[in-house]
């Protein structure tokens, strides 16, 4: 073993840490930055560190795709590495094709990963992916959480995917496949122009001379990915001082909520946002700054399926009835993705939005001092054409109605991604 190959092992050790899983899966397509992956860990472990399977998915989006699945499942099985190929059968040629590729990919990994008792799978992302991330980031005017790039951590569909190649270059992964006479595969989409990530990749080339290298836009990453920590971390304690839940809504105290860095007031009302909606993204910046100015001066806004409301002392973020006007489901699974209602006799009710003539159904609802607006798009139990409960409105004919998460997932979720 060369020093240059002793040294990339040790930083994917000490990457790794004491932090090893008894099960660790890796994701190797057959390319070289996936293959130089499933090499370095079983020669990092060997015997003596965590059980890795290898898994490979065959997007069905090229005619050589199967034959490098099992280019990998032969390599794998050299390694004495279990293998696995999925298959992703659901694109219809509509939409954004990689972005659909992405997230089937990562559907099928975590359905993988968690059916095989994996609850951490790394993936070959490089220093170069970094870079070039941060660089088509900037192209659209990224502030500091688009800038923090790529994450070495992510938990996504209950498992953590880890990146502990960020800070080695493909450059250096493919030195490494040539020493050891290690065999992998180009995808000729990596020399397509059609894609911004390969045009980035051009524009890198020449942007060298002037210093802005791969190395120095990982850094780049890196620090923003510190600042952004810090500003979470900010973000989380005004979230501890500002905001309280009230039964699915989120209620933002309007005096210290005007007294907060605009930066901290935009991540903090982005993630309430996202909580009472259930968003993948937060929302876009400037409907998200007509809502910080809304919720500061006592006017009401929709946002992202939110109403921005409240009083003169609180505003008060809760579901937007046209967003879950259609959402149903059977008595006893989750509604909207965060309530679940249980309650006797169940059968053939089924959950959906209060709404208005429901609400007049419901004699003490101004009791429970929540606003008509926030009640009507709250979940309910009906049986046909007839209403049973409405728990939240105060009339809950022995039904409960509760948030799959509570106070302590909603602060958690601020320092989390």
């Amino acid at each position: 073993m060369t020093d240059v190959d002793s040294s990339i092992l040790a930083q994917v050790r000490d990457w790794f840490g004491d932090a090893l899983p008894e099960r660790l899966g890796v994701a190797v397509s057959g390319g070289g930055d996936s293959v130089a992956l499933l090499h370095i860990l079983t020669r990092c472990f060997g015997e003596n560190g965590p059980e890795i399977h290898a898994v490979t998915v065959d997007h069905g989006l090229r005619a050589e795709s199967a034959d490098e699945a099992a280019m990998v499942a032969r390599m794998a099985g050299a390694l004495s590495v279990p293998h696995d190929t999925l298959c992703w059968e659901g694109w219809d040629g509509a939409g954004n094709l990689q972005d659909q590729a992405r997230r089937a990919r990562y559907r099928l990994l975590s359905r993988w990963a968690r059916s095989s008792g994996i609850e951490m799978l790394a993936l070959a992302h490089t220093a170069d992916d970094q870079a070039e991330t941060v660089l088509m980031r900037l192209g659209r005017a990224a502030g500091v959480d688009g800038l923090s790039g790529i994450p070495e951590r992510r938990i996504e569909g209950g498992v953590t995917f880890v990146r502990p190649l960020l800070g080695v270059t493909r450059q250096a992964l493919r030195a490494y496949l040539v020493r050891n006479a290690i065999e992998w595969v180009e995808d000729p989409s990596n020399r397509d122009d059609r894609f911004d990530r390969i045009r980035a990749r051009r524009a890198l080339e020449a942007l060298q001379p002037l210093g802005i290298t791969v190395t120095a836009l990982a850094d780049v990453a890196r620090h923003m990915a510190q600042a952004r920590a810090a500003l979470d971390w900010y973000s989380f304690l005004a979230a501890r001082d500002v905001a309280r839940l009230d039964a699915g809504d989120v209620l933002l105290d309007r005096r210290g909520f005007r007294i907060l860095p605009e930066e901290v007031a935009r991540r903090l009302l982005a993630r309430v946002v996202r909580w009472v909606a259930g968003g993948e993204y937060p929302p876009r910046r400037a409907p998200l700054a007509a809502a910080i100015d809304a919720v500061r001066h006592g006017r009401r806004v929709t946002l992202a399926g939110c109403v921005v409301g409240g009083d003169a002392v609180s505003a008060r973020v809760c579901r937007e009835y046209a967003a879950v006007r259609d959402t149903r489901c059977a008595a006893g699974g989750i509604w909207d993705g965060r309530w679940r209602l249980n309650g006797p006799d169940p059968q053939g009710c089924e959950i959906r939005a209060l709404g208005r003539g429901g609400l007049d159904a419901c004699p003490s609802w101004r009791e429970t001092g929540r606003p008509a607006e926030c009640l009507i798009a709250t979940p309910s139990v009906w049986r046909g054409d007839e209403l049973i409960a409405a728990p939240v409105a105060g009339w809950s004919g022995q039904w409960r109605a509760e948030t799959m998460q509570g106070d302590e997932e909603f602060f958690a979720s601020f320092l989390s991604h």
